[in-house]
């Protein structure tokens, strides 16, 4: 993946950063790659051409999230990508799960 993302990683350091998780939308404004850009851009690019999330172009691209993520960085820098992200109150929602939900869904399982 060195290879892939020019030996770039994503930086979850950078408080700038574009934030990415597996749910975030993304769709292609173009079909076309700027100079310079890969093979990877362009095909992101094609799977892009309907809304699609980061997790399922990993799949199809058989590219670790990682690396994704960093094209697709790439991608947004020039405006080749729209990304649509989670709502902030549906992202916290889904970080911080009911407790009572989740036993109830264990006592569940175990009971099969």
């Amino acid at each position: 993946m060195y290879i892939v993302t020019g030996g770039r990683s994503e930086s979850g350091d950078d408080p700038d950063s574009l934030l990415l998780d597996l749910v975030t939308l993304v769709v292609a404004r173009s079909t076309a790659p700027a100079p310079g850009h890969s093979p990877e851009h362009a095909a992101l690019l094609r799977v892009c051409q309907h809304p699609i999330s980061v997790a399922e172009i990993s799949a199809h691209l058989g590219l670790p999230f990682s690396a994704v993520t960093v094209l697709l960085r790439d991608l947004s820098a020039g405006g080749l990508v729209e990304l649509r992200h989670t709502r902030e109150a549906q992202r916290q929602a889904a970080a911080d799960p009911d407790v009572e939900t989740l036993k109830a869904l264990i006592d569940g399982l175990q009971r099969l």
